[in-house]
């Protein structure tokens, strides 16, 4: 059966997609949605804000706004790369304030299924499952949602 028919015995939901941003951090693949993105930058200049924690890069300044640059990889609990080695800016939202999170590559824009995205794994490291709302299993590898709310609670890392 097709058309309008079909689609009212599935159940409610099952054709919503939501739309993620993916990027590469010290070799990882993870997604945001695209819903929070504002903006990608290339290489910027960042100042050191004394006393922050280690996943605190610094600020860089954003069309005259200043905004708190995250090292996504030290979030992430993994190995932060070259410190000198200009890294694009994923800008986020969060309650009105900007964030930039420093990351090696952004990918693509790519619409998964909702109904796709699977609670984290077990197995997926503890720092990356605070800060994940799941997984979505592409054909050759998993893609870890990331979660920009808990992301940017610095208080846990």
């Amino acid at each position: 059966m097709h058309g309008p028919a079909a689609e009212s015995h599935l159940p409610p939901g099952a054709g919503k997609r939501e739309t993620y941003v993916t990027l590469r951090t010290a070799g990882q693949l993870a997604a945001i949605a695209v819903a929070s993105v504002r903006d990608v930058l290339g290489g910027q200049r960042i100042t050191r804000i004394p006393l922050a924690p280690p996943s605190v890069a610094g600020s860089l300044n954003l069309r005259g706004r200043i905004v708190t640059a995250i090292d996504l990889a030290i979030r992430l609990g993994l190995a932060g790369g070259d410190p000198r080695r200009a890294r694009i800016s994923m800008v986020v939202e969060q309650d009105s304030d900007l964030y930039a999170l420093l990351v090696d590559e952004v990918g693509e824009v790519v619409s998964l299924a909702a109904a796709g995205l699977e609670e984290n794994p077990p197995t997926l490291d503890r720092c990356w499952r605070q800060v994940a709302r799941g997984i979505h299993r592409l054909e050759d590898r998993l893609l870890v949602v990331l979660d920009v709310g808990r992301l940017l609670d610095l208080g846990g890392g």
